[in-house]
């Protein structure tokens, strides 16, 4: 071995430069604060070796990289913490790059003759908010998705250059497959390698000029080895104990839904480190966004790299230092407004609400025994009646129906009910409020119809009203039969059960008076009433909804219900989502059962 280490020195000369390392004079001793540039170096080492392990699972493409990120968190041996491991130590860089500049000023090493070294770290913190803003639409998700189009709208704005710096950023016109391949390029190679380059000359010139001790100095010079190691050991130690915290309290980072240009999200908002930017430009409207986004930042930037000249006389280190104060104040007061109004913000708070849904909804149907179909991840929700029924049936039907007394979405819609509420619509529970005479006639079902002054109204509040125990016993039967038609999920089990009484309800059908206006696995062309042969059932349900005019529903007698099919106000495919929602038809894990 020793041999070997003589060789290797004489070929690379290692030893003088281990030694040249390790024995670097420290003017007045090793001091905690001197640990924050090298907790930078160790959280980007960690940054390039989590990368490059993502790198190895990652496809960067719009049908591709939700699913690629999906795999990592969630099936990939550690990918979960791999990929937390990365994230935490990003946000890490941002506030330790604050830190290492507040000691950088404090101390007074920005200036002369470390002009040039204090301007690559003001690059470094640039590259790497950049390596940041960057990474953010990688997982191609809905929040990465929409704060990068927020963010990248920016550009838009700057003089003349404008339109033509966001095509270039975009890759074209719109957002998609060009977008997310640039932004990788940038987040995995450019700017990286920017960043290399710059520790390179940042390191070499620190190396130069050497450490700027606070004076006056109250120990003396020591080396390098052993105690300023051991502090930057302990302090980047404590760096990592403190990312291991926040990956193993949140399992890694977050993933919503895939990114979709057709479903808007306002719950996007910029990381927490951008916050402060996104506050001020809301002080900015109209066509003065200018000043917020480029004109106020750009002379904050300029006062930033005048630091060294400014700093040459006391009275401007002083100013520098109240600068460097006011602004980090104004960043907190910033951050901390965009927080509270987030926070007392209705709108915004549901609309977190609905993404974390939908985040875990998709995670539900990507491990699912089907799979992520070819099509991508996206078509998951948009193919799934739990998550686009309730919207659906909001914007389409809420005007007129209910859904458990909202407007399937949680919200209470404007105006008095005119249709039924929906609720457990076809099921036995729900039939059997329909035929019963105290709520037939009610704004549950009828009482904000035409159909209130009905034969089916009368029928119920007369005839079914003094029903003998043995036509209720009938009723029920037949309640049991139409019920079935539907063949929903959430009573399957209790179809089963009672096959002998559906099917005894269905001979009851016409003997407690039903058949004298409805069709029911028999032909009467004098039917007035719809037909409720497979009553409830998805083709049944989207027929109705498509046409409810249609002799086989109310023809004539049906009351301002729009024809969404005829019309095309509603698309074949949402006709269907909304009609297997009703019914209770979406994909639940094996633990859980859809449907009321």
């Amino acid at each position: 071995m020793k041999n070997f280490l003589g060789w290797f020195d004489q070929r690379t000369g290692s030893k003088k430069l281990l030694h040249e390392a390790l024995f670097e004079n420290v003017p007045g001793g090793a001091r905690w604060r001197y640990a924050w540039g090298s907790t930078l170096v160790f959280c980007f080492a960690v940054q390039v070796v989590t990368g490059l392990f993502l790198w190895m699972a990652y496809s960067p493409g719009a049908q591709t990289a939700w699913e690629s990120v999906y795999y990592i968190q969630h099936e990939m041996w550690g990918g979960w913490f791999l990929r937390g491991l990365h994230h935490y130590t990003a946000q890490a860089m941002t506030v330790l790059l604050v830190f290492h500049l507040l000691q950088v000023v404090i101390d007074g090493a920005y200036k002369a003759p470390r002009e040039i070294n204090f301007w690559t770290g003001v690059v470094l913190l640039l590259l790497v908010l950049a390596l940041s803003l960057t990474g953010y639409l990688l997982p191609w998700d809905q929040k990465g998705y929409w704060a990068t189009r927020v963010a990248t709208s920016i550009l838009s704005i700057t003089p003349v250059l404008g339109p033509a710096l966001q095509r270039l950023v975009v890759g074209g016109s719109d957002y998609g497959h060009q977008t997310l391949t640039r932004f990788f390029a940038l987040h995995a190679g450019v700017i990286p390698g920017g960043i290399i380059a710059f520790i390179v000359a940042h390191i070499y010139l620190f190396r130069r000029h050497g450490l700027t001790p606070k004076e006056p100095r109250r120990k003396p010079d020591s080396a390098f080895w052993p105690d300023q190691v051991f502090r930057d050991a302990v302090v980047c130690l404590a760096v990592l104990c403190v990312i291991l915290f926040f990956i193993w309290r949140t399992h890694g980072a977050e993933l919503d839904a895939p990114a979709d240009p057709s479903a808007p999200f306002s719950a996007a908002r910029p990381e927490w480190y951008f916050l402060f930017l996104f506050q001020l430009l809301k002080y900015f409207p109209g066509g003065t966004e200018i000043w917020g986004a480029m004109v106020v930042p750009g002379v904050l930037l300029l006062v930033l790299i005048g630091m060294p000249f400014l700093g040459q006389k006391p009275a401007g280190h002083k100013f520098n230092l109240g600068f460097l104060g006011a602004l980090f104040a104004g960043v907190v007061v910033l951050t901390v407004l965009a927080v509270n109004e987030d926070n007392h913000n209705p709108d915004y708070l549901a609309a977190v609400q609905d993404a974390k849904h939908d985040a875990e909804r998709v995670i539900e149907l990507a491990q699912s025994p089907d799979g992520i179909p070819t099509t991508g991840a996206v078509s998951l929700l948009r193919n799934d009646p739990l998550t686009q029924g309730p919207k659906i049936f909001a914007k389409n039907c809420a005007s007129c129906h209910r859904y458990d007394g909202g407007d399937g979405l949680g919200g209470t819609p404007k105006g008095a009910i005119a249709g039924s509420d929906l609720k457990g619509y076809a099921s036995r529970a729900w039939l059997a409020g329909l035929l019963d005479p105290t709520k037939i006639d009610g704004p549950h079902y009828f009482g904000g119809t035409k159909l209130k002054s009905s034969k089916m109204v009368d029928f119920v509040k007369k005839d079914v009203a003094g029903f003998s125990a043995d036509q209720k016993t009938q009723l029920a039967g037949v309640l049991a039969a139409l019920s079935a038609e539907g063949g929903l999920r959430a009573q399957a089990d209790l179809d089963r059960r009672d096959a002998a009484v559906i099917d005894q309800g269905r001979k009851s059908f016409g003997g407690i008076g039903c058949a004298d206006c409805h069709q029911f696995h028999s032909t009467d062309p004098d039917a007035t009433a719809p037909n409720l042969t497979g009553y409830g059932s998805h083709e049944w349900l989207v027929a109705f909804i498509s046409n409810p005019a249609h002799p086989r529903f109310y023809g004539q007698d049906n009351d301002r219900m729009p024809l969404f099919g005829v019309t095309h106000q509603l698309s074949d495919q949402e006709i269907g989502l909304v009609a297997d929602w009703l019914r209770g038809e979406w994909y639940v894990p094996a633990s859980g059962k859809a449907g009321d």
